[in-house]
């Protein structure tokens, strides 16, 4: 398919969590997939870490990213370069939902806390 609608971001069981995959391997897609997600202020992801890269646009809102020991700050001007194999926290720091749009270089796209325990997602990948 080739011409996809942009659902908006659904409530997850993950607290705090909206999740919309837009691409996939179930859209046809070999090596990417495509993900929208809105998070509510005061609320993090859990601590996980993916087999392939990632990169991450901010749209709206501010937060912060946990890897490698470090707390990096980034709002809407930055976006975050999540290289694979590194363990990553994103919080919302702001007092708006944080928005973003994630690409990741595989589809679907594995998630592993960072022990190596696999994660499951209550969205398709």
């Amino acid at each position: 398919m080739y011409v996809l609608e942009q659902s908006p971001p659904q409530l997850t069981a993950l607290p705090g969590i909206a999740h919309a995959t837009w691409a996939s391997r179930s859209d046809g897609l070999q090596q990417l997939s495509v993900w929208r997600q809105r998070m509510a202020p005061g609320t993090a992801t859990p601590p996980h870490v993916h087999d392939c890269d990632e990169v991450v646009f901010c749209l709206a809102g501010q937060g912060e990213v946990h890897v490698d020991g470090q707390a990096l700050a980034f709002d809407a001007s930055r976006l975050l370069v999540l290289p694979r194999g590194r363990p990553h926290q994103i919080f919302n720091t702001g007092s708006v939902p944080l928005e973003t749009l994630a690409v990741f270089g595989q589809t679907p796209a594995p998630t592993q806390a960072p022990d190596g325990r696999e994660l499951p997602l209550p969205w398709r990948s």
